[in-house]
């Protein structure tokens, strides 16, 4: 099981980067025009840089829902490889059986 306090700071940037979605792609946007000043453009990225660094999707880590676990994470699942297992075993997934052979 990852460290509670890991667990909390990953749901605030989570929390976070959803609050700051729009107006960070708004800036974006702004800056990638080409068409607009360079002035402008510079303010634009000025105002992004004021942003939280915390407020952007890179810095959120994918986790397992279930133990925390930052590695072994099936995207498509929300789970680690460990969990997902446990819980296979267990009968709580249904179509999912171990294998033997």
């Amino acid at each position: 099981m990852a460290k509670k306090s890991a667990i909390q700071k990953n749901l605030k940037r989570m929390k976070m980067a959803k609050r700051y979605e729009k107006k960070r792609a708004m800036l974006k946007k702004i800056i990638m025009n080409k068409k607009l000043e360079l002035a402008e453009r510079f303010a634009a990225q000025l105002k992004l840089d004021k942003l939280p660094k915390n407020s952007s999707r890179v810095r959120v880590r994918n986790r397992c829902g279930v133990s925390g676990r930052p590695h072994g994470y099936y995207r498509k699942l929300k789970i680690s490889r460990i969990a997902l297992r446990d819980m296979a075993s267990a009968g709580k997934i249904p179509g999912i059986i171990k294998s033997s052979w």
